[in-house]
């Protein structure tokens, strides 16, 4: 059974729902200290944000707008060095 991709579908209020959740969940794993997740979700979170028009940007709580657009890219942001994989030790 192939994998669909639900994101596409979302409009109105299950968008900005969908967009809350995904915000959420990078904040999770910031807290958890899992970058690589955080920054994969994020990535995610802010290309659906990106989609939103200013009255649903409007619906999302301030608390997990200013963590997606400013906290978050001051740590993940395009200046910043991008991840590396790690050496193994042969």
């Amino acid at each position: 059974m192939p994998k669909k991709d639900k994101d596409t579908t979302l409009t109105g209020e299950a968008l900005v729902k969908e967009v809350c959740r995904r915000i959420r969940v990078a904040r999770s794993y910031w807290d958890a200290h899992n970058n690589a997740a955080c920054r994969h979700e994020r990535d995610r979170a802010l290309q659906l944000y990106n989609t939103l028009t200013k009255e649903q940007k409007d619906q999302i709580p301030q608390v997990l707008r200013v963590w997606l657009r400013y906290r978050s890219e001051k740590y993940f942001g395009a200046h910043r060095t991008p991840p590396q994989r790690k050496k193994s030790k042969n």
